[in-house]
């Protein structure tokens, strides 16, 4: 999220006495194949075993120490006045997964993780255009970030709840559990951008070019002022606050 090509990084696996070695092999595999989409390797780590039924219930994957290399380092704190904010596909796809699944709720695979290497996205849209900010909507989702983005910047973020892309699943589920709409919920595989604008065009047209940015929309402008408002359909308006807490126990 700071506009840097990924290189290295460690990872740590603490894992439970007897855990099926199928499901460590494709864990492996997955995050193989995932370092392989960004050109980045596992350069370190290390491994311990826990006794059954101990602290541990299964396996537990720590990453950290990543180190990447970037010409013009990107921050949150950029906005400006007249930019265009973009992200990157639809909101609270993970954590609505997430709490679907352990509030015991089958919907089979009309909700799904949106957890993915960034890398190759970000990297088309930086050479589209200029990226004033950019930020990952995980811990606290959209809601969290977008406010972190215009507090640091000290600027006002104006967003159009028309143009917010969340799935019918997604929203329907939100309001199951009462979290409507779902933006404080975490993602895994989107970015918001705070971007020039003459460039959003080029630079939502680099994104929608990627699988997993197909779904990516402007959905708001930056102002002078301060705080994050929404702009509703009948002409209202509302702020977007922060999350108190954070309604996806923590898992990264």
């Amino acid at each position: 999220m700071m506009g840097a090509r990924p290189i290295a990084l460690s990872c740590a696996m603490i894992i439970e006495e007897g855990f099926d070695i199928e499901i460590l092999e494709k864990i492996v595999a997955s995050m193989d194949e995932a370092l392989g989409e960004c050109g980045a390797a596992i350069v370190t780590g290390d491994t311990k075993v826990l006794e059954r039924g101990g602290a541990i219930d299964g396996i537990a994957i720590n990453t950290a120490g990543g180190v990447g290399v970037a010409e013009n380092p990107v921050r949150d704190c950029g906005l400006l006045p007249g930019d265009v904010i973009i992200v990157s596909g639809t909101i609270g796809d993970h954590g609505m997964a997430i709490m679907t699944h352990r509030e015991g709720f089958d919907l089979g695979e009309q909700i799904q993780s949106d957890v993915a290497p960034l890398w190759p996205l970000v990297e088309a849209a930086l050479l589209a255009g200029d990226i004033h900010a950019m930020k990952d909507p995980t811990r606290g989702g959209f809601s969290n970030a977008i406010n972190e983005m215009a507090e640091k910047s000290g600027v006002q973020v104006r967003i159009t709840e028309d143009a917010l892309p969340i799935r019918r699943s997604v929203r329907s589920a939100s309001e199951l559990l009462g979290i409507n709409p779902p933006l404080d919920v975490a993602n895994e595989g989107k970015v918001v951008m705070g971007v020039a604008p003459d460039d959003a065009a080029a630079i939502l047209a680099a994104i929608r070019s990627f699988p997993q940015g197909r779904d990516a929309a402007i959905i708001g402008v930056v102002k002078e002022g301060t705080s994050v408002i929404l702009e509703t359909p009948i002409g209202g308006e509302r702020f977007i606050e922060a999350p108190v807490g954070d309604p996806v126990p923590r898992v990264c």
